[in-house]
């Protein structure tokens, strides 16, 4: 082993990355981010800038490449070079992209200046891509929308059925309140037995109201006929004069 690692050093950087191989290698045998869906092959590499599975588009398989990912509402280039593939956890410089899309525009242009030109298109229309749903993300956010409920049938219709019991209850009661108030009035029972108390009192109130109410209208009648004589025995004296 130690003889191997005296021959990869000797060997220069140009030799030990090779595009060519790294990628015969992933496309003829096995990738864990590829996914073949009917005709076409797709790649699930979070840093892929077109999401396709090809020589161009693959991250791994070149060691120049560069693409735009949004983080919280925010745009980041990243960029891969090979001198630093010496050092995966430094391998990708993320540099944050203005907020104003004429100026993270111009930063891409003049970082992938010297990028292979598919680079330079691609990594352009995502970020026209990522600005546009930005930009409707932000309009959908001020705008006010319905709040949308769940609806709960079954607790609906089980205070339906609820309903319609204390409705039935209700009038069950009232059925019985007139029976009794009617029984009462035609002394059809005599002396008071054991009635049921509620429907007893309440049929006892409303007995009460409604003579009350009857005693009000009758003296009204006589005031008002008190009245009328009046009013007449004064006309009949004036007629006299």
């Amino acid at each position: 082993s130690s003889s191997l690692e005296s021959t990869m050093m000797n060997y220069p950087r140009s030799a030990l990355i090779n595009d060519e191989l790294i990628w015969q290698s992933l496309n003829r045998t096995f990738c864990s981010f590829k996914s073949k869906v009917q005709k076409h092959t797709f790649c699930r590499h979070e840093m892929n800038v077109t999401g396709l599975c090809n020589k161009s588009a693959c991250p791994l398989a070149n060691s120049r490449y560069a693409t735009i990912r949004e983080e919280d509402g925010k745009c980041y280039l990243y960029v891969k070079a090979k001198e630093r593939a010496h050092t995966p956890a430094t391998l990708w410089e993320k540099i944050l992209l203005p907020r104003n899309y004429a100026q993270a525009f111009e930063l891409v242009s003049s970082r992938l200046e010297h990028f292979p030109k598919f680079l330079q298109h691609r990594t352009k229309q995502r970020l026209t891509r990522i600005h546009q749903y930005l930009i409707r993300m932000r309009t959908l956010a001020l705008q006010t929308r319905p709040t949308l409920v769940a609806a709960t049938t079954k607790a609906d219709k089980r205070e339906a059925r609820r309903e319609k019991k204390a409705l039935v209850a209700a009038k069950l009661n009232q059925s019985i309140q007139h029976e009794l108030l009617a029984r009462l009035k035609q002394g059809t029972y005599g002396d008071i037995y054991n009635f049921p108390a509620l429907q007893y009192n309440a049929a006892l109130d409303d007995a009460q109201t409604e003579a009350v109410a009857d005693q009000d209208a009758e003296e009204e009648d006589d005031e008002l006929v008190a009245r009328f004589v009046e009013d007449a025995e004064l006309d009949d004296d004036d007629d006299d004069d």
